[in-house]
């Protein structure tokens, strides 16, 4: 009988992979990683720590487990753990994550000395007034004018996009990269967007490049009207 490997290691250029399996019981887990481990880290010299990372497949560890761990793995034993990760993902995760990547549709005007700030995606209907300012950590959708100032990807996100059915900003942000209204001679007569593009430009084109450049947001079509 072939006996099933619960722990298998690999060598990486930053130390070892830990990769338990998460169908045995945890103290077969624990046997196996003293058994397998060790050898390895006997291999190193003294003055040196092995980094070890920990994959756990889909078995989420207790606090108590993780200590475990911790414990018999340890800088004692020259390897010291960099991280402990798992498939397993938390309600208070799925939460952030789903307020992250959603979109809020607001029906409104923003008026100047106003700002709106969303997190995830933004879909407005309605303007954005001179001196008004809307601010996404994701893209901002604008089935309305734009004249105010637009901040897609404010948490860092390069690859937002800002939509406007009347593109007439007078400052555009997406992500560090900005566009000022003095950078644009004249406007088309169009739905336009704004992107970051290869050269790293923040610039403004036709809003039906997005079906190339951003093909995720396909759902959305010319004018900014939710496709679904």
């Amino acid at each position: 009988m072939i006996k099933t490997q619960n722990v298998t290691i690999k060598g990486t250029k930053d130390g070892l992979l830990l990769r338990l399996d998460d169908a045995c019981s945890f103290s077969d887990l624990l046997k196996e990683i003293e058994e397998k481990l060790f050898p390895h880290a006997k291999l190193i010299d003294d003055s040196h720590e092995v980094s070890v990372r920990i994959h756990t497949g889909n078995r989420l560890l207790t606090e108590e487990q993780e200590n475990i761990i911790r414990k018999l793995i340890s800088p004692d034993k020259n390897l010291l753990i960099a991280s402990i990760e798992s498939n397993v993902i938390l309600k208070e995760e799925v939460h952030q994550i789903k307020s992250e990547m959603g979109i809020t549709v607001v029906s409104k005007i923003i008026r100047s000395g106003q700002i709106l700030n969303i997190t995830g995606d933004l879909l407005l209907i309605g303007d954005v007034n001179p001196g008004a300012k809307v601010i996404a950590s994701g893209n901002i959708f604008i089935m309305g004018q734009l004249k105010g100032i637009a901040h897609a990807g404010a948490t860092g996100n390069e690859d937002a996009v800002i939509c406007a059915a009347v593109m007439r900003p007078s400052q555009l942000r997406i992500a560090d990269y900005f566009w000022r209204s003095e950078d644009q001679d004249s406007y088309g007569n169009q739905s336009e967007c704004a992107y970051i593009n290869e050269e790293n430009q923040l610039i403004i084109d036709r809003i039906i490049v997005l079906r190339k450049i951003r093909p995720i947001l396909n759902r959305f079509v010319e004018g900014g009207y939710y496709h679904g």
